[in-house]
């Protein structure tokens, strides 16, 4: 049989297939895309690369007599389950904790396809209906849930989701290679403490405590006292971005979750193999007619690495795929650009040749024994580590293998990408920079080219852990040139953040009225949603920064939130108004 025939999610595609049984069945809270951005495919594929059988459930219905949850049966070694791409919560509510009306991982975008804390439910379902077969949570969700955690819709610390879900393993992080292992410990019958030596994986274990490990306060401490939860994760942080972390020991209850070391930075072979796998890149069949609007978002991209080393103080990315930098081959990258030719309707344009941060490709220490003994969180902030190398050479040597591929037209940039990796306040970092930046402008950006200051004031980008503004300023003045030079006439679009902890109404005003923002068209600005494992919501919740466990403000008024958010858009608005009055009369 050939191994790109799309996994089964009815017991009428698993008959045509001709099984008999099904190793694994796959929950998720996302309609099924068979696409390497989705998780759930990615699994899949991986599993099958090693001979399982793997069914998926996409979006089960949870309100009715649980037919869905049924009708595949029991299979052979266990369910794996996820809320999807993104936490349930978040993709449920806005900021200010109002129902979102729509859902883009959801076909045709409707909302209401997921329960709130999808992991939780799913898993309570399965468990009382088949009591006697393992379950394995992961992505997103379970993954940045791990350990005592704030809940900012429920306003309160939670225990990890082991905890509160029931679930046997979670496995954090990337999964091809932990939820291997456990398919194979489960398919082998391996001993629970055979189990409990695999990387990347946590689990909820009743009794006393072990020895010889990095032991945290207990998620009963932590409720009582705010700072023993700041101080807890100040430890969890430090160990998340080190290369050669500690087992990690979190009381909770009559027992404790402990959360094995992850397996070690993915090397280029490794990625390329998650990557060689037949993806069809479409939705499933049982979609026809019906529009996904994630997957219209990314079925042209193209995925260049993972991990990211920026160390944002209200991101996920580190936390779940890394601090460092795991790239794929440019052949393996090249393969996957030829590949779009046979996709339907692909027109010659790649929509983004990124990831969670674009220019970070191939990046890593000059020195990787001072990385492997580094504690920094951040390779960037609050300066950028003298031991980093971040030449851009061979990332542009990518671009133009991409753009000289038959078939192509324009590849683009649509993902995120850091500044202050070429440029300083004074002028760029190396001889790369200022090629790079050109090409980024004029031959990788369609119509605006998008970035994300966060904010004006630098007491405020402390708190987030980005850089100076000033790094904006020289950013503008750079990117104008090039316009001025080129003869175009491409945007600047920053992002910014309200309602951050250390952001004050003041600042806000500060922001909405700099005069580097003059002329600039801004409308996009977030009130800041605290979500699981950030250092962010943490300070949100204990009122302490975690970095060095110093008090700081946090906005908690609902309505003071929002008037940031609105003292931006309506000062911000006036001021672009004048800068192009003012533009006008010079023209």
């Amino acid at each position: 049989m050939s191994e790109n025939y799309m996994f089964p999610t009815s017991v009428k595609e698993v008959q045509a297939l001709g099984w008999d049984y099904i190793d694994i069945i796959l929950f998720t809270g996302d309609a099924f895309v068979d696409h390497p951005s989705f998780g759930t495919a990615v699994i899949a594929r991986w599993l099958q690369k090693w001979g399982y059988r793997v069914a998926v459930v996409p979006q089960p219905n949870w309100r009715d007599d649980l037919r869905d949850f049924r009708k595949l049966g029991a299979p052979r070694l266990y369910f794996g389950l996820n809320s999807g791409a993104m936490d349930s919560m978040v993709n449920h509510y806005t900021a200010s904790k109002r129902l979102r009306h729509d859902d883009a991982y959801t076909p045709d975008g409707k909302a209401g396809a997921r329960p709130d804390y999808a992991v939780t439910v799913y898993t309570k379902i399965l468990k009382e209906l088949y009591p006697d077969v393992p379950i394995i949570i992961g992505g997103i969700e379970a993954s940045l849930r791990r350990l005592t955690h704030y809940d900012y819709w429920k306003d309160c610390l939670m225990p990890s989701v082991l905890v509160t879900s029931g679930a046997d393993y979670l496995c954090y992080g990337m999964g091809e290679r932990p939820m291997l292992a456990l398919t194979r410990g489960i398919e082998n019958n391996w001993s629970r403490h055979q189990m409990q030596q695999i990387p990347q994986i946590a689990f909820f274990v009743k009794g006393s405590l072990p020895s010889g490990k990095l032991l945290l306060h207990s998620y009963e401490e932590c409720q009582k006292d705010k700072f023993k939860f700041a101080e807890n994760f100040h430890w969890i942080e430090q160990h998340a971005n080190m290369m050669h972390p500690d087992t990690i020991i979190e009381p909770v209850g009559d027992g404790y979750v402990q959360i094995n070391p992850p397996y070690p930075t993915a090397t280029t072979e490794e990625m390329d193999s998650f990557w060689d796998l037949p993806f069809t890149k479409l939705p499933h069949p049982r979609y026809k007619g019906k529009r996904i609007p994630a997957y219209d978002m990314i079925k042209f991209s193209v995925c260049t690495h993972r991990g990211c080393f920026g160390g944002c103080n209200f991101c996920t990315i580190a936390a779940h795929q890394g601090k460092f930098i795991s790239s794929r081959s440019e052949e393996s990258i090249l393969k996957e650009v030829r590949a779009l030719n046979d996709l339907p309707d692909f027109a010659g344009n790649i929509s983004d040749v990124g990831a969670p941060t674009a220019n970070m490709y191939g990046m890593h220490g000059k020195n990787q024994e001072i990385c492997a003994k580094c504690k920094r969180r951040s390779c960037l902030f609050p300066a950028r580590c003298p031991n980093l190398d971040c030449d851009h050479t061979r990332l542009l040597n990518l671009y133009h293998k991409i753009d000289s591929t038959k078939g192509i037209r324009h590849s683009y940039i649509g993902s995120g990408i850091r500044y202050d990796l070429f440029l300083t306040e004074d002028g760029f970092v190396d001889k790369s920079s200022k090629p790079y930046l050109r090409e980024l402008v004029l031959d990788h950006t369609s119509g605006r080219l998008k970035v994300a200051p966060e904010h004006t004031e630098d007491h405020v980008l402390q708190k987030m852990g980005k850089p100076s503004f000033r790094y904006f300023e020289r950013l503008r003045k750079e990117f104008d040139q090039v316009n001025r030079e080129a003869g175009t006439h491409v945007g600047l679009v920053p992002y910014f953040i309200s309602s951050h902890p250390g952001c004050t109404m003041r600042d806000m005003e500060r922001l909405a009225n700099h005069p580097a923002l003059r002329g600039i068209w801004m409308d996009q600005v977030q009130d800041f949603t605290p979500t699981p494992m950030t250092t962010s919501s943490v300070m949100f919740w204990s009122g302490y920064d975690p970095r060095d466990l110093k008090p700081v403000f946090c906005e908690h008024d609902p309505q003071r939130k929002q008037e940031q958010k609105s003292f931006f858009f309506k000062n911000s608005s006036k001021k672009n108004i004048q800068g192009i009055s003012k533009s006008k009369k010079r023209r």
